[in-house]
């Protein structure tokens, strides 16, 4: 490899760590941001995230390094919506990728820095673990209770409304229905994951049940708005479809940072299992409504 080989993964390399510097350090600024461990934690995170960018600016002297001023707005908002952990492992999702590229260029660093570079290394391979272990925040040990409320409801209660529209032909009865049964639904799955919790749940079986049945309603709720305002049945049903897929998308991209799991594969089993349901309670639901010679 030759030097301009080392000039660019140094530009590109210190573009990242600038970045991530200034996000860290953003964070830590939030005045949202209560929790004193979690500040110390974001502190200690830019102070090494601007060690690393000056090992890699000395390489490019005579650039000008910009963080990317998207990347750090989009993370503070990731924060607001959905919490430091949230938007802390959205940033360490490319650091397999950092270190890869790092191995790759070893080579190319001179001997009188190579330790400082393994040094660097090494805190980029160990620093996400150790930020995980300690920040660990209450609505992280919940988040699977949350999914479970968000996805049930999601295919059960799309499913409904299709069935409802086969039988009466009506969208507000079919929206009712959805209320209903999302009302209905929601009690039982917060009494599931209260049991659930109480068996070695490192947290509130309490809190747990009331993410659960929450969630699931407030899903129950945004697919049945669309059936309220609109008497067209075609139109209903897709926006219906359209918010649960979108839900789909939220809870899977949700799961895929946390738990650090493929984004697509998922999606793609929700939505298709959503999807299915849908037409199979629909057929269905046509088919009680012309053996029963329903009027409604």
């Amino acid at each position: 490899m030759s030097s301009d080989s080392l000039q660019e993964v140094a530009l590109e390399s210190s573009r990242d760590e600038i970045t991530d510097y200034t996000v860290y350090k953003k964070l830590a600024a939030l005045s949202i941001e209560k929790n004193a461990d979690f500040r110390l934690i974001l502190q200690s995170l830019a102070e090494m995230e601007l060690r690393h960018y000056e090992f890699w600016k000395k390489y490019v002297p005579g650039a000008e390094i910009k963080p990317n001023t998207l990347t750090v707005y989009l993370s503070i908002l990731l924060r607001v919506l959905l919490g430091t952990t949230f938007a802390s492992k959205y940033l360490e999702r490319n650091e397999t990728s950092v270190i890869a590229r790092y191995k790759r260029f070893a080579p190319l660093i001179p001997e009188s820095d190579r330790k400082e570079f393994e040094a660097m290394l090494q805190d980029e391979v160990e620093h996400e673990k150790e930020f995980e272990q300690k920040t660990q925040s209450g609505a992280v040990k919940y988040i699977s209770f949350v999914i479970l409320g968000l996805a049930d409801a999601i295919v059960e209660i799309a499913g409904i409304h299709a069935g409802s529209l086969g039988i009466y032909n009506s969208t507000r009865l079919a929206g009712l229905a959805g209320v209903v049964a999302g009302a209905a639904a929601s009690i039982a799955m917060a009494s599931a994951a209260y049991a659930q919790a109480k068996q070695g749940f490192e947290g509130s079986a309490s809190v747990s049940a009331a993410y659960t049945g929450v969630s699931y309603f407030a899903a129950a709720l945004i697919l049945a708005s669309p059936y309220f305002v609109t008497d067209t049945m075609a139109l209903a049903l897709g926006t219906s479809l359209t918010f649960a897929i979108l839900l789909i998308a939220f809870v899977s991209f949700y799961s895929s940072v946390i738990s650090e799991k493929p984004f697509t594969r998922d999606f793609l089993e929700m939505t298709g299992i959503m999807l299915g349901a849908t037409v199979a309670l629909y057929i269905l639901g046509t088919i009680i409504h012309i053996l029963f010679h329903i009027t409604i």
